[in-house]
């Protein structure tokens, strides 16, 4: 069986109790039965009422739907998103949702966007031209449908042309009742002694009462002891459109036929404890229905599962479920049929009880505790099978003159940015758009924001009082996190302004160099280029007694930084040259003809590595780095490449260990701004436009070129999601994430003036990914360091055939 352990919130949304109807019942026990199965989930209910505010629904319904209420369902699905629900159980019936054929329903499932399993309790054979397009519109938003018998399977595949592997055969539950001698209940019904008929369930005309009574005088002249019981409210629809006048209608004929002593109605909607007595007191459970069309049937598999002999109309559901002797099948509407099928068993001790005993020991597969593994097995596939809507279809070849669609990069925009920083620092997490203190501050998101803040004062060639403001406050926080006693950068601070640690990780270590390298190459503020030359020098000994590649990687970007403003300084060179070399050979160690890599496992930042290696081969010009660098982020590349050619960077569950297995998510922000850096810096070293497509691949990633087809980055907010998990965004916009896509935007943002309208044809390459539908290229005469400043005459929007570069604060 499939786990669902990774699944923790799962949504049941129909019918519920105690309003009185068969699905209602069903959604209750299906909910009920999954959670007691899955101790571990959230089973939250979204109930349908017909009569809204009038249901005293339990704690597990966190939300009502007004059946006629379109914005009600528009408001749930907003509800469970906010919720965190990771899943949706529907039950669907046509008549149960309001619009057109219950398309309200669809609404709701556009809005949700969550992975759905749709139980279907009716699949018409000759459904009219709404009905039909309703059912296949929620095939194509249901990840798998489930149906209760295998007619229904055959039925979607032959009438609405549903593919056979979205399709799920799960039969009716029922409860685990003992199988028990009748006479033991009958007692508590006045009926000992009595052979005892049932048929049960609310009451309207197509249930075919009226052959069942019809068939009672011919019964009772071959068997006095018999007893027929009806057990059920009228159905309140019919309630409310006429009263009780088809109960009366039967009390009439049941007083006409002279079976008042016969024939005995419980007129009302029983509990499921008073329910089993019932059903333990029957000789023999009677279903006269009218309707062939009947795919399900709540009462028979009650009955049936219970161990109870079953005389019925032959109605899909029972066609198939008594077949092969478990049942007794007569034709619609022939009360002679009903009466003689009766008869024999009663005559017949013998084949009842085989008959019991049959349907009893077929009923253990139909018990809630299976169907409930069952349902979870379902979950978990439609989780892990996860549908894509792309966003951005797959870029065409430039062939015969036709050239791909223009991008325009979007505006940058530091609203977010700026909410998640208060006096002290930025906050590394927040709650959906807004700051969570509760986790305070880190070192290494400050410096991410103090390497922001110094590209954007380069790229903007220029004040602005909010950039100058906020690196300041990113300045004065790495400034602080550093440790003098031990030369190390403590990381974690809480929300009191209380440091958690003496000493951060290595890896923050080598962020804060980074950073303070950047801004020494990139601030316009003497102040703070001073300032970061300063710690830069007092923090670097210790680098050389770090052990993670990473720290190394990190440390020889902002080494490179540094040295292209202060070239002279001699630690400076020797410390890039020592782990320069330490990042060669650790790869020649590692890497093999099939894993082309510096370690045997592809874990997070991972772009970082190969990155840091091509911008020393460049600046040192030494070939052989710059060919490691290079070979090893090709590789890189194409493992970050889904099936359709979208990037999809290694996933933080699980990794992917070399001759393992890789994880597609959660798929991380950090990875893609990562991969967006190092190929623009491939590019630089090489001039080959596949780097530019790379990195424009890495960056669409955010904005909905992924595997669920959904922007990661918010534009209304200017945040960005946490990550891609199997089957949604997270969305909390913490720090790392939002400094993620704003790194990757102003890094793409300071070439964009280079960038031409790419309508030469791409030249063919063999390896080459599918790409995003976006020009690809750059003019030759673009400078040979990115990161020098630009001309005086570059103003605040600079303007090019791509538009304008437009700044938000």
């Amino acid at each position: 069986m499939k786990s669902i352990a990774n699944i923790n919130r799962i949504a049941f949304i129909g019918d519920y109790y105690p309003r009185k109807c068969g699905i209602a019942t069903f959604t209750h026990d299906l909910r009920q039965a999954v959670a007691a199965q899955f101790p571990q989930l959230e089973c939250p209910v979204v109930a349908v009422s017909d009569l809204a505010g009038q249901y005293k629904y339990p704690p597990e319904v966190v939300f009502e739907i007004s059946e006629q209420n379109l914005k009600d369902y528009r408001q749930a699905a907003e509800f469970l998103l906010f919720h965190n629900i990771e899943a949706v159980c529907v039950q669907h019936e046509f008549g149960i949702y309001g619009g057109t054929e219950g398309g309200h329903l669809l609404t709701f499932l556009r809005e949700v966007n969550l992975p759905v399993v749709s139980t279907l309790h009716t699949i018409l054979t000759e459904p009219n031209p709404n009905q039909r397009k309703i059912l296949q519109e929620l095939a194509r938003l249901s990840r798998r449908l489930v149906t209760m018998s295998e007619r229904g399977v055959r039925i979607l595949q032959e009438t609405y042309a549903i593919p056979e592997e979205k399709i799920t055969m799960i039969p009716h539950g029922i409860p685990d009742l003992p199988f028990v001698d009748p006479a033991f209940y009958k007692d508590h019904f006045g009926v000992d002694g009595k052979k005892v008929l049932l048929s049960f369930g609310l009451l309207s005309p197509g249930k075919g009462l009226d052959y069942a009574i019809e068939a009672m005088p011919r019964i009772v002249a071959a068997h006095p002891d018999t007893v027929y019981i009806i057990l059920g409210a009228t159905h309140p629809n019919l309630v409310r459109k006429e009263g009780e006048a088809y109960r009366h209608k039967l009390l009439r004929r049941v007083h006409d036929l002279g079976m008042e002593e016969h024939v005995l109605f419980f007129n009302r909607f029983v509990e499921l404890e008073e329910l089993k007595e019932f059903i333990g007191a029957c000789d023999i459970y009677l279903t006269p229905y009218l309707n062939p069309d009947q795919i399900t049937s709540g009462t028979l598999a009650y009955t049936f599962g219970s161990g109870k002999a079953v005389v019925s109309t032959p109605y899909w559901h029972a066609e198939e479920l008594l077949s092969g002797g478990r049942g007794v099948l007569v034709p619609f509407k022939d009360s002679g049929a009903i009466a003689e099928a009766i008869n024999g068993l009663l005559e017949d001790d013998a084949r009842l009880n085989a008959m019991r005993k049959n349907a009893y020991l077929e009923g253990r597969k139909m018990v809630w505790s299976h169907i409930a593994r069952r349902y979870g097995e379902v979950f978990g596939e439609a989780r892990l099978n996860a549908g894509t809507r792309h966003i951005f279809p797959l870029r065409k070849s430039a062939k015969n003159g036709e050239s791909a669609r223009d991008f325009e990069l979007p505006d940058i925009k530091l609203n977010h940015l700026q909410l998640m920083t208060d006096s002290t620092g930025l906050f590394q997490h927040a709650i959906f758009s807004f700051p969570n203190f509760h986790e305070g501050y880190c070192v290494d998101d400050n410096a991410r924001a103090l390497l922001l803040t110094s590209l954007l004062e380069d790229l903007r060639s220029g004040s602005s009082p909010l950039v100058h403001q906020l690196a300041r406050t990113y300045a004065a926080f790495v400034h602080a996190a550093f440790n003098p006693g031990n030369g190390r950068f403590r990381n974690f601070m809480g929300f009191d302004r209380h440091w958690l640690e003496e000493a951060g990780s290595e890896d923050s270590h080598g962020r804060v160099l980074w950073a303070l390298g950047a801004c020494v190459a990139h601030s316009h503020d003497r102040g703070l280029q001073s300032w970061a030359s300063r710690l830069f020098e007092e923090a670097l000994p210790p680098i050389l007694k770090t052990r993670s590649p990473r720290t190394w990687a990190f440390a020889l970007i902002g080494l490179h930084e540094y040295r292209s403003r202060l070239s002279g300084a001699l630690v400076i060179s020797k410390t890039i040259h020592e782990l320069s070399r330490r990042l060669s050979d650790l790869y020649r160690q590692q890497s093999d003809e099939d894993w082309p890599w510096f370690e045997p496992i592809l874990a997070y930042a991972n772009a970082k590595l190969p990155h840091a290696l091509i911008v020393s081969g460049r600046r040192l010009e030494n070939q052989a780095m710059r060919d490691i660098g290079l070979k090893s982020l090709r590789w890189l590349m194409r493992q970050q490449t889904d099936e359709q050619g979208y990037f999809a960077p290694i996933g933080n569950d699980g990794f992917y260990p070399k001759n393992g297995t890789r994880a597609w998510f959660d798929q991380q922000p950090i990875e893609a701004q990562s991969s967006v850096s190092a190929c623009l810096e491939a590019y630089l070293t090489t001039r080959d436009s596949f780097w530019l497509d790379e990195a424009l691949r890495a960056f669409h990633w955010f904005l909905g070129s992924n595997k669920l087809g959904l922007p990661v980055y918010d534009a209304t907010t200017g945040g960005c999601g946490d990550g891609i998990h199997i089957d949604h965004i997270n969305k909390n916009q913490g720090a790392e994430s939002t400094l993620a896509f704003l790194l990757s935007l102003v890094e793409l943002k300071a070439q964009e003036h280079t960038l031409s309208a790419f309508n030469e044809p791409m030249e063919p390459e063999a390896d080459r990914s599918p790409l995003i539908s976006v020009q690809s290229g750059l003019q030759q005469g673009f400078r040979s360091n990115h990161r020098e400043k630009p001309d005086a005459s570059c103003t605040l929007e600079c303007t090019d055939n791509l538009g304008k570069t437009t700044f938000i604060d």
